[in-house]
């Protein structure tokens, strides 16, 4: 495996660390941004932009958005759109149970769809936000613990001797996080407390979730694949935003959107579902004197969310034609009632951008048994229509506490994503396009 290969990779690591939750994937993005001269907007304010400006607007503190306002764009917005979120327990507002007069544990609730096996005897700490009051202001503090804080326990073999034939874990019962060996109450905020430097009365309320805190890593004799948490979606997440830090001068208008909730539908004010983007769509075509409506015919939107891999020891679990490799280059998702958003014209336009770039296609389509997920491309149409291809990065494990990827691959989406932001939509007709 080549450094350059490596070099990126490890900085994915880097930024998969630091975002183990949506809120502090935001606030690891807009250090990012905000490195690199993007200045933060705010939708209770007036927009004045500047030619060449870059900007970025988040909502909820775990969705954002960042574009840059070129001079004389050609009209039309070329969207690369990813999810912060993924699958992980979250605590409960009462979340303290004592056990035994000596345990405490947490009382969590599955967020998104989990392999739950996965989440045991790890070393599991917390992190999220928390509402903090001063008078009559409300500020939103973002936390995360730097230490292993809890663990989900198993329990032994000789208890239950049939966990190998398989075992239905019940999340409310076999899955609660040890924390403590003190029976006294309201630990939990007066920990977030001291990390926050603030006194637990201040504290008024709390998204908080366990995380995972196993360290990614490049692993494989020749070094080809890497391991880590949350790779979905943060792959997807950390590539199309570095291609938008590394890119050239843009024809069109370029857009980097990272949405929350995918993981639960997306039907909240922050997920793709809502009118986030079509909000700052709607006010930056107002910059340019144009209606949305106008520009979104000479639009493409990159709807990134990873895909599975063929598995090496399964292979019987994917489609005999279309199941992408680990290292493959980037993957076209396609499925026949829409659960991917990619057409015929979208897909020609993407894998024109990917020779383009230099990288390989793969494609990918569940096998007709067996039913898969969808993701944020097509709920995003329901409120911007726009020509939309979902694509993603082939890996193993999709959903578990630590999943694998290709070390490849995580160039070949930054190489793509850059071209992308770089090309320009010139429409000729209904279904007749130029791309520039």
């Amino acid at each position: 495996m080549n450094q350059s290969d490596l070099d990126r990779t490890n900085a994915l690591l880097d930024f998969i660390e630091r975002s183990p939750v949506s809120f502090a994937a935001v606030q690891t993005a807009q250090s990012m941004l905000e490195a690199k001269g993007f200045s933060r907007l705010q939708f209770q304010a007036e927009w004045k932009l500047v030619p060449g400006g870059r900007y970025y607007v988040t909502r909820n503190g775990s969705s954002l958005i960042a574009f840059v306002a070129p001079e004389n764009p050609q009209p039309g917005f070329m969207i690369a759109a990813s999810h912060s979120d993924s699958p992980c327990f979250k605590l409960k507002t009462d979340s303290e149970v004592i056990m035994f007069d000596r345990y405490l544990k947490l009382n969590t609730e599955g967020y998104g769809g989990m392999i739950v096996s996965s989440w045991f005897d790890r070393p599991l700490s917390l992190a999220g936000r928390a509402i903090v009051k001063n008078g009559a202001a409300f500020d939103t503090r973002v936390v995360t613990f730097d230490r292993d804080l809890c663990l989900i326990p198993n329990v032994c073999i000789h208890f239950n001797r049939e966990i190998n034939n398989g075992y239905k874990y019940n999340k409310a019962v076999d899955s609660l996080p040890l924390v403590s060996n003190s029976k006294e109450p309201g630990q939990i905020k007066a920990l977030v407390a001291k990390e926050l430097n603030v006194e637990p009365d201040a504290i008024v309320s709390m998204d908080l979730f366990v995380i995972n805190r196993t360290r990614g890593s490049v692993f494989g004799a020749d070094d080809a694949f890497f391991c880590a948490p949350r790779i979905d979606d943060l792959q997807c997440a950390y590539t199309t935003l570095a291609a938008l830090l590394e890119m050239d001068q843009p024809k069109a208008i370029p857009v980097y959107a990272l949405f929350d909730n995918e993981e639960v539908g997306s039907e909240t004010k922050q997920g793709a579902a809502s009118t986030f983007l079509f909000d700052v769509l709607t006010r930056v075509a107002a910059h340019y004197g144009r209606t949305l409506s106008e520009l979104l015919p000479s639009s493409l939107m990159l709807s990134c969310d990873n895909g599975h891999a063929l598995h090496p020891n399964h292979p019987e679990l994917s489609d005999a034609k279309n199941a992408p490799h680990l290292n493959g280059g980037v993957v076209i998702k396609h499925n026949a009632n829409q659960r991917y958003a990619t057409d015929a014209l979208s897909e020609a336009l993407f894998a024109e951008i990917c020779n383009r770039a230099n990288v390989p296609v793969q494609h990918f389509s569940n096998r007709s048994d067996i039913a898969g997920g969808g993701t944020l491309g097509s709920i995003s149409n329901t409120r911007v229509s726009l020509k939309t291809v979902d694509i993603g990065l082939a890996q193993l494990a999709m959903h578990s506490a630590v999943e694998t990827g290709g070390v490849k691959d995580t160039d070949y989406m930054v190489r793509t994503a850059k071209t992308f932001y770089e090309s320009a939509l010139n429409v000729t007709g209904d279904g007749a396009i130029v791309l520039e």
